[in-house]
């Protein structure tokens, strides 16, 4: 497996990621109405604005591209990897890639984690330090972990 920087023409891979694993697992966890906000969140415009950052790569296993992640500054902004890859290691190798670039200007690391990838998180070393709730249509609210992991600084 190897993490890259994403590139331009690799963002319709990278929405195919994204709303793939949102409409898969998002619904056993949350009503209708989060994964539908999701997928609207990740539009094309929006990868194209996570890939124009530098902050986002993709996870390639083999010639298949089976997950990305994403940061900003010290805030891990998401981490997707496709439902039939999941529990291989690849969510890990992502999160290992980016804390690692995130290590070379930051000792802690914050994500807002989804209910269906808290423990995956936890099983990392990250400790919830918050709740949050977005409201969203029809009295629907989206609830998420704030959570952080003190990190050893890269030199």
């Amino acid at each position: 497996m190897e993490y890259i920087l994403a590139t331009a023409d690799m963002a319709d891979t990278i929405h195919n990621i994204l709303h793939t694993t949102i409409k898969t697992v998002y619904p056993k966890y949350y009503p209708q109405e989060v994964a539908d906000f999701f997928c609207r969140h990740h539009s094309r415009e929006h990868i194209l604005e996570g890939i124009a950052s530098g902050n986002m790569g993709v996870l390639i296993d083999g010639d298949v591209t089976v997950g990305t992640g994403c940061y900003d500054g010290n805030h891990i902004t998401g981490v997707y990897v496709l439902p039939d890859h999941q529990k291989q290691g690849c969510g890990s190798k992502i999160m290992d890639c980016l804390e690692t670039e995130i290590s070379k200007k930051s000792d802690t690391v914050f994500l807002d984690a989804s209910l269906a990838a808290v423990c995956l998180y936890e099983h990392r070393g990250y400790k919830t330090v918050g709740h949050g709730i977005y409201e969203l249509e029809n009295d629907v609210k989206l609830v998420y972990e704030i959570m952080e992991k003190k990190l050893e600084v890269q030199e």
